[in-house]
């Protein structure tokens, strides 16, 4: 019988939920997996954060001309650059590094 039970914790919610999102072996079982979790809106959200980090971090367009192109709220970009560059978690900086590396090598 298993030990998990009901639970409020966000930290081992968000713990639980970090061990799914390591799983996948591939891109194709990521996006199984993703469109399993989100809905299509939350898929399209997080995904359009996910862009918007890397046109913050890879050219030089404004704020507006990124909003202009991509129809992402100038709410969202401002947020998503805090945290690109001033933020202490720094997973956007991260990964964007990570996949530079990868691309390179």
């Amino acid at each position: 019988m298993s030990t998990l039970q009901p639970t409020r914790d966000v930290d081992r919610l968000t713990d639980e939920l970090c061990d799914a999102l390591l799983t996948p072996k591939s891109r194709e079982e990521m996006q199984r997996l993703l469109r399993d979790l989100c809905t299509p809106s939350e898929l399209r959200a997080l995904a359009e954060r996910w862009h918007v980090a890397r046109l913050l971090d890879r050219t030089d367009l404004s704020y507006r001309e990124i909003h202009d192109g991509t129809g992402v709220s100038t709410t969202t970009i401002v947020r998503v650059g805090r945290f690109l560059r001033q933020e202490p978690n720094q997973g956007y900086r991260r990964a964007i590094d990570a996949l530079e590396v990868e691309s390179v090598g």
